[in-house]
């Protein structure tokens, strides 16, 4: 031991002691969460728990002895802010694996303090470019992380501060990474840019409208009304469609239904306290799960950006197993549409073709993809018949695609309630331009009057007009609502899923999207529209006259009349 470190007070050599400690100890356990399956819910929440535990005596740990630890062992404000990050992210990784949105926020607080104490700006003074690369890391997480909070503003500005760190790191290191990164910014300006309609204040400034689903939102189901008792528990979320808006493994499809799916975020407990240190208080999850989970606020969901045909199966299968009773398995699919080849006289469920999934470089037991003879199947693909062991519970499944199609063809074999919502497979010239912004038919699910402006070719509105069409909205929707639960036609697998507020607003917006696409100009066939299976009764909802004249009401109430039928449906069917 050299005399320097004898002359170090014993007391404050465990400190430094301890803080390794911890240090090494969070790292270990951050490290091991890459290698947790994604399901199985008691196996990963145990694990996060300890991780947790440790992260927050750290976290503590630096704050309370900090003046020592700078002193003694050269802690950095780097160092400091790796650690907050680390919490950031574990925040957005417990929200992904919950649902539950005020761990958003939770991520945010983090990552915001962060940037506020500057705890990265020395970085740059240093020669090390690995150490810019967690820089510019924190930046992108934090970037995610504001745009599934909606703080657009904040992220125009997070991204004109990575672009200029990215010169700045670029040039001083001549990096082979230069243009990854550029990507990076590439991607997060076009999901900026992908909502096709701006609502505009006064002040002429963007006003950012939320989607997820508020408190009273919904209204409530009518007295006596017998609806089912089923609840929405998991949803896969898939995106595989070439060419779409993306950012951090979500394509816009992906990132606005995920929104659909959820409630407005509350605050948790993280606190920033008098002396400006960030606080954590209650706010970590518990190491040990409850006996009995309290009710979830929102769906669980897994995100599969790009899966292949195993990795879709094997989550499908894991949420299938822990499904619980009463309980519905949503399964959202945007994706390009794969065809069946050649003509059969026999039509079964692996003869429509489906859905595209990821096809691994074409690699197959080790040799590359051969051409198959028209009497096989596409292996990469999810086709009908892949679905149906998982119709032995409820399932409610959304196509997004130019085959959706594929899906009608279905058959319930067990008899448990079953719902399919298809999306157009053709769509006009003018709107097909639009495709790498995001699916029409998704936009009418996540946020339908943004779809029906941007249907009616709008691309800007002002608030007082928008919040008096949203409060329009809100009165047709309860027709809707009526309409669905009053059909002496409709089949009752639709209204056993209604009890769920989720479900019930896809329900509502689906027949919304139809009821819009049938009375415009130019959706002028019938693969323009929406389907589904079972069938809807046409009369009592998409075509219900009553529906059709508040189409017409909103379209004036926009002065968009000129765009839609104004008397019986004169289309081709």
């Amino acid at each position: 031991m050299t005399g320097a470190e004898d002359d170090i007070p014993l007391g404050e050599r465990k400190t430094v002691t301890d803080f390794c400690y911890l240090l090494d100890k969070s790292k270990q356990l951050f490290n091991g969460l890459r290698d947790l399956p994604q399901y199985r819910h008691k196996q990963w929440q145990s694990y996060f728990g300890r991780t947790f535990d440790v992260y927050t005596k750290l976290w503590k740990f630096q704050q309370q002895h900090r003046q020592v630890l700078e002193n003694r062992h050269g802690l950095k404000r780097w160092q400091i802010g790796e650690v907050a990050s680390k919490i950031g992210q574990l925040y957005y990784h417990y929200y992904l694996r919950t649902s539950e949105t005020s761990y958003l926020n939770e991520a945010f607080s983090f990552y915001s303090a962060i940037r506020q104490r500057s705890y990265y700006y020395q970085v740059n003074k240093e020669d090390r470019p690995e150490l810019v690369v967690k820089k510019l890391r924190y930046y992108a997480r934090y970037i995610v992380v504001c745009l599934l909070l909606n703080k657009m503003d904040l992220v125009k500005v997070l991204v004109k501060e990575l672009s200029e760190e990215i010169e700045e790191y670029t040039q001083r290191f001549n990096t082979e990474d230069q243009l990854e990164w550029n990507l990076v910014l590439q991607e997060v300006a076009a999901f900026l840019e992908a909502d096709p309609v701006v609502v505009l204040n006064n002040e002429n400034t963007v006003v950012v409208i939320s989607n997820r689903l508020q408190e009273g939102g919904m209204s409530p189901l009518e007295q006596g009304m017998v609806v089912g008792q089923l609840t929405l528990a998991d949803a896969l979320i898939i995106g595989n469609c070439n060419n779409q808006v993306k950012f951090s493994e979500l394509t816009i499809d992906m990132f606005r239904i995920l929104q659909a799916l959820e409630r407005e975020p509350v605050n948790l407990a993280t606190t920033t306290s008098k002396h400006g240190t960030l606080a954590l208080t209650r706010c970590l999850p518990s190491q040990e799960p409850s006996e009995k989970p309290a009710k979830r606020e929102n769906p669980h969901k897994y995100l599969l950006y790009k899966p292949t045909f195993s990795q879709l199966f094997t989550f499908l299968s894991a949420s299938f197993k822990e499904l619980p009773v009463n309980s519905v398995l949503l399964v959202y699919l945007s994706a390009t549409g794969v065809f069946p080849t050649g003509c059969l006289d026999y039509e079964g469920p692996y003869d429509f073709g489906g859905v595209l999934t990821n096809t691994n470089r074409d690699v197959v037991n080790g040799e590359t993809g051969q051409k198959r003879n028209q009497a096989q199947k596409e292996m990469h693909c999810l086709h009908p018949g892949d679905l149906f062991p998982f119709t032995r519970k409820p399932l409610f499944v959304i196509v997004d695609s130019s085959n959706s199609t594929a899906y009608k063809n279905f058959t319930n074999l067990f008899g448990q309630p079953l719902v399919c919502l298809l999306s157009p497979t053709v769509y006009p010239q003018s709107m097909q331009d639009q495709s790498q912004r995001g699916s029409l038919f998704t936009l009418f699910l996540y946020c339908p009057l943004l779809a029906f402006l941007s249907v009616c070719g709008l691309s800007s509105l002002r608030q007082g007009l928008w919040e008096k069409a949203e409060q329009f909205l809100c009165k047709v929707f309860r027709d809707i609502g009526q309409m669905i639960t009053h059909s002496r036609a409709i089949d009752q697998a639709f209204l056993q899923f209604y009890g769920d507020e989720f479900l019930r607003l896809l329900l509502i917006r689906f027949v919304f999207c139809s009821a819009t696409l049938r009375m415009h100009k130019l959706f002028q066939e019938s693969r323009s529209f929406p389907e589904s299976y079972p069938q809807l009764p046409k009369q009592d909802t998409v075509e219900s006259s009553f529906l059709r004249k508040h189409v017409l009401e909103l379209a004036a109430m926009l002065d968009v009349q000129r765009l839609f039928w104004d008397g019986a449906l004169d289309v081709n069917y």
